[in-house]
């Protein structure tokens, strides 16, 4: 399993960068948002990589973050929801942004993004919510253990970060020092910072 790349970008275009990495051209199939993060040709770049197997082929996808990559992965465990479906909405949406659509039940945020209906999108929603539903913390009483004041946006934002594949325990530290009035968003993407950090 390749699980990342570093070296000079030698080509780019849409939803395809090719990393140089020995010698060897890596060619990653990518996210418009990652496009943008890792500069033009001749820069130094790391990509986070999923190898894809197939019978009739072998592709190879790399993202800016590994936020990215795990919302790739998690699209993927979604029945009906290809390589191809999951790339277009990630071009689309950041990870928070994703992960803020499924844990609210946005479908239609999800059905903006090129060759997803309304079916494969509430089908992504209703799966990853399960997911996140299975955790084995409840996310009311974790945030109130560390910080005594549970609201509406910090149950969005823990159920965002796990969608991630953050722990709700986890997710919950992440953002118990934020005040209880910080944008669902704002304490998503701090929430991702600080765990990345530990």
């Amino acid at each position: 399993m390749i699980y990342s790349l570093r070296g000079e970008v030698i080509h780019l275009e849409q939803e395809l960068a090719v990393i140089e990495c020995g010698g060897v051209g890596y060619a990653c199939k990518t996210t418009m948002s990652t496009l943008s993060q890792i500069g033009s040709v001749g820069q130094d770049a790391v990509l986070f990589t999923y190898l894809n197997v197939r019978q009739d082929a072998v592709e190879l996808f790399g993202f800016a973050t590994k936020a990215e990559l795990g919302c790739f992965e998690m699209l993927l465990s979604v029945s009906g929801v290809g390589p191809k479906a999951a790339l277009s909405i990630l071009s689309d949406n950041s990870p928070e942004g994703f992960a803020l659509a499924v844990a609210s039940d946005d479908v239609k945020t999800l059905t903006r993004s090129r060759g997803i209906g309304m079916k494969t999108a509430q089908r992504i929603v209703l799966e990853l919510k399960d997911k996140v539903a299975k955790a084995d913390l409840d996310i009311a009483d974790e945030y109130t253990a560390i910080s005594d004041s549970p609201t509406g946006n910090v149950n969005e934002a823990i159920s965002a970060l796990a969608v991630l594949g953050y722990s709700k325990s986890e997710a919950a530290r992440a953002i118990s020092k934020l005040p209880a009035d910080t944008s669902v968003e704002e304490m998503i993407k701090i929430g991702l910072k600080n765990l990345a950090a530990n």
